[in-house]
C-alpha cells in the first residue's frame, strides 16, 4: 500500500537543532522550493543553504510490517532522521532514494526530519565549478510511504524486445522461503497474459510468451505488468520496442527514424524545480503536440517520472543522462557519479521512451578510467539499451556506443570525419543555444535569424543520411548562474520563453507536424527593419500550397518547391514581392494554406490598430489528489488579426479568490507581448477565479 506524504510538512529555512522536537516551522506542501524567486535578476545565493523539513508520521501497522519511505527528488544532499536517528544519506538531487524505516519506527507517532543541503559547494555532481543553470533546492518531487507485510517485490526490470519473450528480472524483499508469484500483463482491454511461478530465491528471471503490439512514435502502445506475491502487488508499465543507433542512422523497430528534438531543463519561474504532476506532463505534451517533436533530451540530469510517463504515453523518445556540467571532481565525487548511473538506470529502465543512457558528465574532458566504469555499469544494469555521452570535443575517446556531440557549426552538415570515426553512430546533442540568444521582444530581423539558424541546422541534419538526428538547445529560456545569460541571469536560448509561450523559432518545429500550421517570419511594419527594407521573408507551413494576397489582391501561389532548403520536411517557403511603400495600405498581407486543395489555415498581418489581452490556461479543472495542482496561464497581447504584439509591454494586475491562489507576484509586465502566471490549489475543493485586469477565468477544483 502506498501513501503519499506531500502534506503536513513544516519547513525551516535555516537548519538548527530546533528543527527536532518542539520547534515550529512554516507549513508547506510538497513539491516545495527552499526559496521563492523573482522572475529575473537574482543569483544562486537565494536558494543555497542548509534547511530542514519535519512532519509527524503516524503508523498503525504493528509487528511484521516493513516501512519503505521514498523521496522522488531532494535537491541536493539529504539526510533523513527518524525519531532523532540518522537513517539515510543521499547525495544526488535528481534521482529518487528509499529509506527502510522499519528499524527506527514504532506504532503511533514518529518524528520524520529531513536535512536538505542545497549549496553549490557540495562535493558531488553537478557541483565543483560554475554551472550554466540554477540548481535550486528543496524537496521538490513526491514523497510516499509503502507498507509491506511479508515478502514483497522490491524491483522488476521488464526487457521487452520485438519477436522475443518478455523477460522480467525480479528482486524480492523479505524472502525467507519458496513462494508463489502471479504475473499478469494487461492493457485497456483487460488481461492479455497470465502465468504463475514458484520463487525459490530472492532474485530470478521470468519469461512471458505474450503476443503484444509494438510501442512506436505514432502508436505508443503501453502495457501494465503486475506481479503478485503474498499480499503484495507490484505494478509497472512497459512497451515492446527496439531502439538501435547505427553508423547509418537510428532505427526504431527496424524502421529508420530521424531524431528531431529539443533539450529540456526542469525549471519554472518563481519555484525552480518544484512543480507537480500536471505541469510535468504538460511539458511533454508541448514537445510532442505543439512543437511536433519526436524526441527530448533531459539535460543535464534525470527528470520527473510524471514527465517520463507522459513521454511513454505520447511516443516521445528520451535521451536521459547523469547529473553534471563540464567538471569532474575527486574520488568521492566520481563515486557519487557512478552511483548516479546505477540509480538512473535502475529507476528509469522500464520507460519505453528511453532510448539512450548518457553516462558522461555533460561537456567534460575525457576521463577514460571513469567513463569505462560508468559505461560498464549502464550495460550491466540494462543490456537492452546503448550508451552515449555528451561532448564538445572532436575525436574524444569513444567508450560508449554512440558519439553524441554538441555541434555549434550552425549548418548541421559538419563532416563526421572531422568529429568522429565514420563507422560509429553519430547524434547531435546540442545546437544553437548560446550561439544566438533571442528574446521574444528582440527586433524582427533578430528573431528571423534565430529562426533561420534552426532551419539551416535541420536542413543539414536531414541531408546527412547517416546522422541519427539532433537536439536543439533548447526548449525554453531558463535561469542561470554568473558568467552566463543576458545580464538578468536568464539564458534566452529557448524556442519558447520561460512561461512556454512560443517565439518565432518554435514554428520551425510546428511546421513538421500533421495538424495544419501556417506562420510567417516577418512583420508588415517597415520600421522594424534597417533601411525599411524587408528581406529574406519566409512562410513556415506544412500546407501543400500557400496563396499570397496583398491589400486584397491575389499575388502568387507558392509550394515547398519554392524553398531554397531541400532536405528538411515541409521546408520554409521563400516569399517575394513583400516590400511595401511608406504609409501604404498595401502592407496588409493575407496568406491562405491549402492541403489537398482545401483551405485549412490562414495568416493575416498588417499595421496594428488595436489589441486585446488573451488569457489562456493550460486547463481549468484542477485536482487535489496526492498533492496540490497547478495550471499555467498564458497572457498574450494580440492585434486585430490575432497576432502577438511583440512591443507591447503593459503591466497586468492579477488576483485570485476561492479555492486557488497565485504563484508569483500580483503585478507582471508583458515581455515581447507575452507573459504568464500560475495558479495552484490550496487544499480544498470548489470554485476558484483568476482575474487578469478585467478578464476572469474560472477554475474548478475537484
Amino acid at each position: 500500500m502506498r501513501t503519499y506524504l506531500n502534506d503536513g510538512w513544516q519547513f525551516f529555512k535555516q537548519w538548527s537543532d530546533d528543527v527536532f522536537g518542539e520547534g515550529v516551522g512554516e507549513n508547506v506542501r510538497i513539491p516545495h522550493s527552499v526559496a521563492t524567486a523573482p522572475f529575473n535578476c537574482f543569483d544562486e545565493s537565494i536558494y543555497q543553504g542548509v534547511s530542514g523539513y519535519k512532519r509527524n508520521l503516524h503508523l498503525a501497522g504493528g509487528a511484521g510490517s516493513t516501512y519503505l519511505l521514498t523521496f522522488e527528488g531532494v535537491a541536493h544532499r539529504a539526510e533523513v532522521f527518524v525519531n532523532g536517528v540518522n537513517a539515510a544519506l543521499h547525495e544526488c538531487g535528481y534521482t529518487a532514494f528509499t529509506v527502510d524505516l522499519t528499524p527506527h519506527v514504532h506504532e503511533g507517532d514518529n518524528e520524520l526530519v529531513v536535512k536538505v543541503d542545497s549549496r553549490e559547494t557540495l562535493n558531488q555532481p553537478p557541483f565543483g565549478f560554475v554551472i550554466d543553470y540554477q540548481t535550486y533546492g528543496g524537496i521538490y518531487r513526491d514523497v510516499y510511504l509503502e507498507e509491506k507485510r511479508g515478502v514483497y517485490v522490491a524491483d522488476a526490470f521488464v526487457k521487452a524486445l520485438p519477436s522475443k519473450p518478455i523477460d522480467v528480472d525480479v528482486r524480492l524483499g523479505n524472502f525467507t522461503a519458496p513462494t508463489e508469484l502471479t504475473l499478469n500483463i494487461s492493457d485497456e482491454n483487460g488481461v492479455q497474459y497470465t502465468s504463475t511461478h514458484t520463487c525459490n530465491g530472492a532474485e530470478f528471471s521470468l519469461l512471458a510468451n505474450a503476443d503484444l503490439e509494438l510501442w512506436s512514435i505514432d502508436n505508443p502502445k503501453l502495457y501494465k505488468l503486475s506481479l503478485t506475491v503474498g499480499k503484495d502487488v507490484y505494478q509497472t508499465s512497459f512497451g515492446v520496442r527496439s531502439a538501435v543507433f547505427t553508423k547509418d542512422g537510428f532505427y526504431l523497430n527496424g524502421e529508420k527514424v530521424k531524431i528531431v528534438g529539443l533539450d529540456r531543463h526542469q525549471s519554472y519561474p518563481y519555484v525552480g524545480y518544484a512543480m507537480p504532476e500536471s505541469m510535468q506532463r504538460e511539458d511533454a505534451r508541448i514537445l510532442k503536440n505543439k512543437l511536433c517533436l519526436n524526441a527530448v533530451r533531459t539535460s543535464h540530469y534525470p527528470q520527473s517520472h510524471y514527465f517520463m510517463d507522459e513521454c511513454d504515453k505520447l511516443g516521445l523518445l528520451v535521451f536521459t543522462e547523469i547529473p553534471g556540467w563540464q567538471f569532474i571532481g575527486d574520488e568521492h565525487w566520481k563515486e557519487v557519479a557512478k552511483r548516479n548511473v546505477c540509480e538512473m538506470v535502475e529507476q528509469y529502465r522500464n520507460h519505453p521512451s528511453v532510448i539512450l543512457w548518457g553516462v558522461r558528465i555533460n561537456e567534460s574532458l575525457d576521463n577514460d578510467e571513469l567513463y569505462t566504469e560508468t559505461n560498464a555499469i549502464a550495460h550491466r544494469l540494462d543490456p537492452t539499451r546503448q550508451t552515449g555521452g555528451v561532448r564538445y570535443l572532436r575525436h574524444s575517446s569513444l567508450l560508449e556506443d554512440v558519439y553524441t556531440f554538441n555541434d555549434f557549426n550552425r549548418d548541421g552538415a559538419t563532416n563526421r570525419k572531422e568529429v568522429c570515426p565514420s563507422n560509429v553512430p553519430y547524434l547531435i546533442s546540442e545546437y544553437n543555444g548560446h550561439m544566438y540568444p533571442t528574446k521574444s521582444y528582440d527586433d524582427m530581423p533578430h528573431r528571423l535569424e534565430h529562426t533561420m539558424r534552426y532551419i539551416r541546422m535541420l536542413d543539414g541534419v536531414f541531408g546527412a543520411e547517416s546522422t541519427c538526428g539532433a537536439f536543439g538547445w533548447c526548449m525554453f529560456d531558463y535561469h542561470t548562474n554568473s558568467d552566463f545569460g543576458s545580464g538578468d541571469r536568464i539564458c534566452y536560448h529557448g524556442v519558447l520563453d520561460m512561461f512556454r509561450n512560443p517565439k518565432n523559432a518554435a514554428g520551425v518545429f510546428s511546421a513538421l507536424g500533421k495538424e495544419p500550421f501556417l506562420d510567417v517570419t516577418f512583420s508588415a511594419e517597415l520600421g522594424d527593419y534597417p533601411e525599411a527594407f524587408i528581406d529574406g521573408t519566409y512562410c513556415l507551413t506544412n500546407c501543400d500550397t500557400v496563396r499570397y494576397y496583398k491589400a486584397g489582391a491575389f499575388i502568387k501561389e507558392y509550394t515547398h518547391a519554392d524553398s531554397p532548403f531541400k532536405n528538411i520536411p515541409n521546408p520554409p517557403i521563400l516569399l517575394d514581392n513583400i516590400q511595401s511603400g511608406w504609409g501604404s495600405e498595401a502592407n496588409e498581407i493575407l496568406l491562405e494554406g491549402y492541403i489537398d486543395g482545401k483551405l485549412v489555415a490562414t495568416k493575416k498581418i498588417g499595421s496594428l490598430f488595436s489589441y486585446t489581452l488573451d488569457v489562456t490556461p493550460t486547463h481549468t479543472t484542477l485536482h487535489e489528489n496526492n498533492s496540490y495542482d497547478v495550471a499555467e496561464v498564458h497572457i498574450t497581447a494580440r492585434d486585430q488579426f490575432g497576432n502577438v504584439c511583440p512591443y507591447i509591454n503593459k503591466a497586468v494586475k492579477l488576483s485570485c479568490k476561492g479555492a486557488i491562489k497565485l504563484i508569483g507576484p500580483d503585478v507582471v509586465a508583458l515581455q515581447g507581448g507575452m507573459f504568464g502566471t500560475y495558479v495552484k490549489t490550496v487544499g480544498r475543493k470548489g470554485k476558484g477565479v483568476l482575474r487578469v485586469d478585467d478578464i476572469e477565468i474560472e477554475f474548478k477544483v475537484k
